[in-house]
């Protein structure tokens, strides 16, 4: 098995919906992950603060958990913001908040990889699922970037449009976007539309904090 059998795994019948958005179980998940590579391991990514080390990283009254899932040998990190039931950011989280933010996180790696990615993207039925022959087929023979490189650069565009919608000041917008500058950047040459949706919301953004503070 590998990273395209992952994206071809119909996931519906293990997720739940709350408040409008659909959610995988995590169990579940890292469970099908073992089933492919039992090598696979997770890592929730500290950050010292103080005279302590926290599984999150604060920036202002918001806070980002980060967490890297390793797969066939491929890393890959994932961000996601303490949020409460209305999609805010939790100013003092406590630490069932931020465990649950974690295990979110978690299965939001795991899509980077593939499984439950259409998830993410608003599909009802994974890549190449035999109701959308005509789909799969439309795709290059030899496209310029694999599919994996392609959902992941959706997925951290999605993240970053996220972020950005419930950042609370120009100070933390800064903040996140030099973290993820490498990335970022990398995107200009692999996937210069995203990059593109990622400089105009972060001007708009930029530009709604500065007409606040004048």
């Amino acid at each position: 098995m590998n990273q395209l059998d992952l994206l071809k795994i119909n996931v519906n019948d293990h997720t739940e919906k709350k408040n409008g958005l659909t959610y995988l179980s995590w169990a579940w998940a890292w469970a099908e992950v073992l089933k492919a590579d039992p090598t696979a391991n997770f890592r929730v990514e500290t950050f010292p603060q103080g005279d302590v080390t926290l599984p999150y990283m604060s920036m202002g009254d918001s806070h980002m958990v980060w967490v890297t899932v390793t797969i066939f040998g491929k890393p890959v990190t994932c961000q996601l913001p303490v949020l409460d039931y209305r999609n805010k950011c939790i100013p003092k989280p406590t630490a069932f908040d931020i465990n649950t933010t974690i295990m979110r996180c978690l299965t939001k790696a795991i899509a980077f990889h593939g499984l439950g990615l259409y998830i993410y993207a608003g599909e009802d039925l994974p890549e190449q699922d035999e109701k959308a022959p005509e789909k799969a087929e439309a795709k290059p023979a030899v496209p310029e970037t694999s599919p994996e490189e392609d959902a992941s650069a959706q997925l951290f565009h999605d993240s970053v449009l996220e972020y950005m919608g419930i950042c609370e000041n120009d100070k933390g917008l800064r903040s996140y976007w030099k973290a993820n500058q490498a990335t970022i950047d990398r995107l200009k040459v692999t996937h210069p539309a995203l990059y593109e949706g990622i400089v105009a919301e972060f001007k708009k953004t930029a530009a709604n904090f500065k007409e606040k503070a004048e």
